[in-house]
């Protein structure tokens, strides 16, 4: 079959070339570092920022390129929070999952499938995953997954996903499973720690979606079961969270994401961070070369948060004050345009942002020029 000159090269050869300039550009021997969850939650929380999505489409270790550049950044848990977390998470699953499937009300979780989901590699995984979630739907059987692989495009390159659990319902419902060693207490839970996992558990939700939309009979409930020790015991306890807000911002960020050849393709052809042939100093202009979006959000979320915040704070960016400053800032983008504005030596005054500074400008003057107080005027009870 003929293409005409004009058709480009077709899909399979776009692939290749991606893969190969992604491989070049975290190094030849270096393996891809593997993206999860929670890395696309965070990454969905910043579509903006190109520098991430470049780095981990790329599979570039940050937490590694970070040290690299003498920026190191310290994110996850605590050894001790990890292996208690694994000791619960084996609790719960133990005896084919018999407490988690109890949690759903199963009545005899003896009778539960739970299918080998063991192939070669991620992609020999997800395959198996996906086979197993149509087998389990067709059986109309309670099925649970024990650590799934799912597959997910993110920005034209593949993420895999390994949810604590999946369990089929004889309907054909799947529910994701989160399992934490965060304490429930009196039936509730830390909120921002909840919010954290209702988030990773999206993605998740996401994933499951489009192996649901090509299988026969099946679908996703949009609550996750969030599975955490019942007051301060090894207790198993649960409750259901519904994801539907989570699930909708995750899906319309990801969709916002430059795809990562378009940023590629607008990069020099010699860069790279490759870490084991690259100098510290040229590593940090390949990074610097990559556009970010640094908000002090980042520092819980991103291994190279210190390194942007140094660059933002050295180039005066009103980004490293918060993105709810910046939005309030309209086209200043620099904290020398700010206090310039203020001070009334630049700006539009019809503009609202300069014309609110300069109103915060003489409150803070008017403020600073009333008389203080005697110090010599002693307190009540001073000797």
């Amino acid at each position: 079959m003929s293409t005409s000159l004009d058709s480009g090269p077709p899909p399979q050869a776009q692939a290749t070339a991606l893969r190969q300039r992604l491989a070049e550009l975290r190094g030849p021997s270096t393996a891809p570092h593997p993206l999860d969850a929670r890395a696309l939650a965070a990454l969905a929380a910043n579509p903006g920022c190109r520098r991430r999505a470049l780095l981990d489409g790329a599979g570039v270790d940050k937490a590694a390129l970070a040290r690299a550049l003498g920026s190191p950044a310290v994110l996850g848990q605590s050894q001790f929070a990890f292996m208690r977390g694994n000791a619960f998470e084996a609790r719960v699953k133990a005896e084919g999952g018999a407490a988690l499937l109890e949690l759903l009300g199963v009545a005899d979780p003896q009778a539960a499938l739970v299918p080998d989901l063991a192939a070669a590699g991620p992609e020999g995984r997800a395959a198996r995953t996906a086979l197993a979630l149509r087998e389990a739907t067709g059986a109309g059987a309670w099925t649970l997954l024990d650590h799934p692989m799912l597959a997910l495009e993110v920005a034209g390159s593949p993420a895999y996903l390994e949810p604590d659990a999946v369990v089929v319902h004889p309907d054909g419902r799947w529910t994701v499973v989160e399992i934490k060693s965060f304490p429930m207490v009196d039936g509730s839970a830390d909120p921002s720690k909840v919010g954290a996992a209702a988030r990773q558990a999206a993605v998740y939700v996401l994933a499951l979606e489009h192996v649901a939309a090509v299988t026969k009979d099946a679908s996703v409930d949009h609550s996750v079961l969030l599975v955490c020790p019942k007051d301060f015991s090894n207790l198993p306890t649960a409750s259901a969270v519904d994801v539907r807000k989570q699930l909708s911002v995750t899906r319309r960020q990801l969709a916002r994401l430059t795809r990562v050849e378009e940023i590629a393709s607008a990069l020099p052809a010699e860069l790279s961070f490759d870490m084991e042939s690259r100098s510290p100093g040229e590593l940090a202009s390949a990074v610097e070369s990559v556009p970010s979006a640094y908000a002090p959000e980042c520092l819980s979320a991103c291994e190279l948060a210190f390194h942007c915040r140094e660059r933002a704070r050295s180039a005066g960016a009103v980004e490293a004050l918060g993105r709810a400053v910046r939005g309030e800032l309209g086209g200043l983008s620099a904290v020398a345009e700010v206090l310039s504005a203020a001070r009334g030596e630049s700006g539009d005054p019809d503009d609202p942002a300069v014309a609110a500074l300069r109103r915060a400008a003489r409150l803070r003057a008017e403020a600073l020029g009333a008389k203080a107080p005697d110090a010599a005027v002693r307190r009540p009870g001073c000797r």
